[in-house]
């Protein structure tokens, strides 16, 4: 299945998808287009994804270029800020963050299971 990101390049859009993640979860990918594990989890993603877009909706920061954006997700959703990292939001809220080489879709799954309505 092609994965097909959807950009982030804006704290309005960071709202956009918190409110989108009430009717489908939605997955943040803040990446570092310089950093090789930042690389190696994005290859990750996009080569094992195999969730349907009514499942789980994928979205990517280039942090390099979007600073603010990154610092604004990471106080919103109150994490830790990390590169790589992913989170995970259902019901508007952030229910699970994984960095570095834990980011990988089978944990992505016991996620969404675990929250599973």
């Amino acid at each position: 299945m092609t994965l097909n990101w959807n950009p982030i390049t804006s704290a309005a859009e960071v709202e956009s998808i918190r409110e989108r993640s009430l009717t489908v979860p939605c997955l943040i990918l803040k990446h570092s287009t310089t950093c090789n594990i930042s690389a190696i989890a994005k290859y990750r993603l996009d080569t094992d994804w195999d969730f349907e877009p009514d499942v789980l909706e994928p979205y990517y920061l280039d942090l390099l270029h979007f600073r603010p954006v990154s610092a604004y997700i990471a106080e919103t959703f109150v994490v830790y800020h990390e590169s790589p990292q992913v989170l995970l939001l259902v019901d508007g809220e952030c229910v699970y963050d994984a960095s570095h080489l834990d980011i990988r879709v089978e944990e992505l799954k016991e996620a969404l299971a675990g929250v599973a309505k």
